[in-house]
């Protein structure tokens, strides 16, 4: 089934090539959406695509990351079918 998922990961996740692990394993999964920094220091990631794809992708970006993400929220929602390949976007 097609989601989508807006997952926000706190601690010290930037300055540490999140983003850029974020858009390595997107690719990897083939999976649409973006990654950028928030102001208040933490990181947003939004994916659309097959829910299992999208629980693997998030899984492994945890497990790569594990060491600055101190904690992890995701919000699941319709897919919007806005992204055409997965970005980092500034602020």
């Amino acid at each position: 089934m097609l989601k989508r998922a807006q997952a926000t990961f706190y601690g010290e996740v930037q300055g540490v090539g999140f983003r850029f692990s974020a858009e390595n394993l997107a690719n990897a999964y083939k999976l649409p959406g973006y990654v950028r920094n928030l102001a208040d220091g933490n990181v947003e990631v939004v994916v659309e695509g097959e829910e299992d794809d999208i629980g693997m992708f998030l899984s492994a970006l945890k497990e790569e990351m594990d060491n600055y993400i101190e904690k992890d929220t995701t919000n699941w929602s319709p897919p919007t079918g806005e992204f055409k390949r997965f970005e980092i976007r500034l602020y």
